[in-house]
């Protein structure tokens, strides 16, 4: 049925629906109200003065309207309740003068003045409330009144099919209500309870179809006809972890596990290492690739940029190279003739990892037994390009790593078609940084910091919200030329000061990089650019000014610079303004932590500046105080699918079309 066949929808009406998103049955029925009125009645004897009451009553004289201003009038009235004759005041409604007659019995909320027998209305209600009452309120459009919106809703809802979208046995574990009664509870309250029921009904519905969508995508980028199982020992696990000189945290070995149960599954890996700044993803990633070795396949590892290759390259070799691997590096820098080079052993084997950048996803880029794609800060790739380079073998594992550490409720909506492993603790002797924000008059206390630091022969980081200002007028330090002049200002000219930043050629920012790294400046001068997961171990102060021009997750991941040996570090905050973010921060080094308030002091739209395409807008569910429902659906809708669809490929296909059709509707 369309909207436009339902008796009481006109062109104009239909016209009206749509401004407010209604195109479809589906839509109309599921228009939820976004809040509810609840109306008790009250003896007006009882009520304070600030309390909000529900009188009933008699009117006992005819209204009258003063017209204060063009669109502001009010109207006034007597009315008795409890043997009280009071004087009645509202305002705007000029047009219920002709509904207000002598003896009418009607219902009014709003506040009683007993001093000056005075009852200014927020509301009346002609249709008097003797018991407690539960009115729900719409997100309206001009023209288009409560009571259309209302019936075109029933009229709906008694001559359309409405489908049960969980399946009747999670309906029944649950004692969840059935759809159509939850929809007629959710816009005809009739009591608190009864609501309660109807909206965890449909939040948990709501929440089902989005995992239920999720899952199954996962599945099908997973699933393989005659997929290779990689054959592990235990053996093989300890002498993989027998080549890492240091002992592993909890989180990590956790992850790893992950890795090697998935390693020995019969569907492909589609892993995310979320890991909070210098937590130690990579040497798990590097494990996984020891691993991937043993069990006789290539693995490669995608990096952004030349300078984070690079690092991984150069750790990478110093930690195993004794284990005579074959390792290359391929990035845009490497000539010609080593390119071909690489090209030539990658396809006949004799390379059997490769690190890079780009480079890696060219078409001349041909492995001989590709196993494992590691791809580095995954967000920096789109998703052609991720899927360039697993798609160059034939059983590929996949293995994401993120250093944006995001709440695991966000995370399941993010990425929720890959499993997902967290890794929160820091490895041992590293040191929480110390966060403190000054203001712009305590400066100096900052650059003694600084020049104390350098004298000790460690380097700095400094950070500006701005290239250049175009405003000359005015003396906000917020561009580089300006900070660059206050650094030279306070610290001793001999200081070595690099600058760097977006508008600069790749070339240039690789070049002023490394010459940080190497230890030939003392204070790199940057804008937000500096790259996530250069590791500058001998970096220990990072000033940012005017921070609180920043997100909390930019912060976080700046700070992150620092602190990446067992030297104690700093991360100064210049701001003059006082900020909820600002204290965040300074009270707390854990990025899963931060995120968390992140997450409550703006909400899910695009929180740590992940936006998706179709961000995720739910009509009746709230990822924040639906958490609970999100995670019982992920693991229903796992069952689900592993009890119905797993194991009987019809019911795979069938399930696929179900998949097209909700995508196709969305």
């Amino acid at each position: 049925m369309e909207l436009i066949n339902i008796k009481g929808i006109g062109p104009k009406t239909l016209e009206l629906l749509n401004k407010v998103n209604i195109y479809t049955i589906d839509d109309l029925v599921r228009y939820y109200p976004y809040r509810y009125n609840i109306y008790t009645p009250s003896n007006i004897l009882d009520a304070s003065s600030d309390d909000t009451i529900v009188v009933t009553g008699t009117v006992t004289s005819n209204a009258n309207v003063f017209y204060i201003r063009r669109g502001f009038n009010r109207l006034t009235f007597t009315f008795e309740t409890n043997n009280i004759n009071i004087k009645v005041v509202i305002f705007n409604r000029d047009f219920y003068k002709r509904l207000i007659t002598i003896g009418k019995t009607i219902s009014l909320i709003g506040k009683y003045d007993k001093l000056k027998n005075n009852f200014v209305c927020a509301d009346i209600k002609f249709k008097p409330i003797l018991k407690t009452e539960v009115e729900p309120v719409y997100h309206m459009v001009s023209g288009l009144s409560k009571a259309t919106l209302i019936k075109s809703i029933d009229v709906a809802v008694n001559n359309s099919y409405i489908n049960e979208i969980v399946p009747s046995n999670i309906s029944s574990k649950y004692e969840l209500m059935n759809t159509i009664d939850a929809i007629k509870e959710i816009h005809h309250p009739s009591d608190s309870k009864r609501l309660k029921d109807a909206t965890i009904k449909l939040k948990y519905e709501e929440l089902f179809e989005f995992m239920f969508k999720i899952n199954l995508i996962k599945y099908k980028n997973q699933i393989f006809d005659d997929f290779v199982v990689k054959d592990i020992s235990e053996e093989m696990i300890k002498k993989v972890l027998s080549y890492v000189p240091f002992d592993l945290t909890e989180d990590q070995l956790s992850t790893f596990n992950d890795i090697i149960s998935d390693f020995k599954g019969i569907k492909r890996m589609n892993r995310l290492i979320l890991g909070d700044v210098g937590s130690g993803k990579t040497i798990v990633s590097f494990l996984s690739i020891l691993l991937n070795h043993e069990c006789g396949y290539q693995s490669a590892l995608l990096a952004p940029t030349e300078v984070l290759a690079e690092q991984h390259y150069k750790n990478f070799m110093d930690l195993f190279k004794k284990l005579n691997l074959n390792v290359a590096l391929l990035v845009g820098s490497v000539s010609k003739k080593d390119k071909e080079d690489i090209y030539k052993r990658l396809e006949d084997g004799s390379i059997d990892v490769l690190i890079g950048t780009h480079a890696i996803l060219e078409d001349k880029v041909v492995f001989n037994n590709l196993g494992l794609v590691i791809t580095d800060e995954q967000h920096r790739f789109g998703v052609n390009q991720r899927n360039a380079l697993k798609n160059k073998g034939m059983f590929v594992d996949v293995l994401y790593m993120s250093a944006t550490p995001i709440p695991r409720t966000y995370a399941l909506t993010i990425y929720g078609d890959m499993d997902i492993s967290m890794i929160k603790q820091k490895p041992s002797g590293r040191k929480d940084i110390i966060t403190e924000q000054y203001k712009f008059n305590d400066i100096k206390t900052v650059m003694d910091s600084i020049e104390s630091q350098i004298k000790e022969g460690h380097q700095v980081y400094v950070i500006a919200p701005l290239i250049e200002n175009d405003d000359e007028e005015t003396n906000e330090l917020n561009d580089l030329k300006k900070i660059k002049e206050i650094l030279l200002q306070y610290l001793p000219k001999e200081t070595k000061i690099d600058i760097l930043h977006g508008k600069m050629k790749n070339v240039d920012k690789d070049s002023v990089m490394n010459n940080f790294k190497d230890g030939n400046s003392d204070i790199l001068l940057s804008t937000t650019v500096v790259e996530v997961g250069v590791d500058v171990k001998n970096a220990t102060v990072i000033t940012i000014f005017n921070a609180e021009r920043f997100g909390l997750a930019t912060l976080h991941q700046l700070r992150g610079r620092v602190g990446r040996n067992s030297l104690q570090s700093y991360c100064y905050l210049l701001s003059d303004k006082d900020s909820d973010r600002l204290k965040v921060l300074c009270e707390s080094n854990d990025g899963f932590y931060i995120s968390e308030k992140d997450f409550e002091l703006r909400g899910s739209g695009d929180l740590f500046g992940v936006r998706q395409s179709g961000d995720m807008v739910f009509k009746i569910a709230n990822l924040q105080t639906d958490y609970k429902i999100l995670l019982q659906c992920k693991k229903d809708t796992d069952v689900f699918i592993k009890e119905n669809i797993e194991n009987d490929f019809a019911n795979y296909k069938y399930y696929s079309n179900i998949l097209h059709c909700l995508m196709e509707n969305n």
